[in-house]
């Protein structure tokens, strides 16, 4: 090659390297971008709002199982109770 050949190869490769380089670069966002990331981050408040509605419902749902335990063991104590009566009398 000759010294016009190789410098022409060298700007070339250049000009090509510095358009890869700048397509490279971030660019700014388009407006579906930005809707996008709003809708990112709107999905995750709702999840931790749903997270926390969960864990207030699942506590409610403990207390009235233990409410609900606690009157099913009363009245078996009543009923034993009752039994032991009926078989004293007999």
């Amino acid at each position: 090659m000759t010294k016009f050949d190789q410098k022409s190869v060298a700007i070339i490769a250049s000009a090509a390297l510095l358009l890869a380089l700048a397509g490279c670069q971030k660019q700014e966002e388009g407006p579906a971008e930005r809707a996008g990331k709003k809708i990112d981050q709107a999905t995750e408040k709702a999840a931790q709002q749903v997270d926390k509605a969960t864990d207030k419902v699942g506590q409610q749902v403990d207390k009235a199982t233990q409410q609900v335990g606690q009157q099913l063991e009363k009245t078996g104590e009543k009923m034993q109770a009752a039994a032991q009566d009926d078989k004293d009398k007999k």
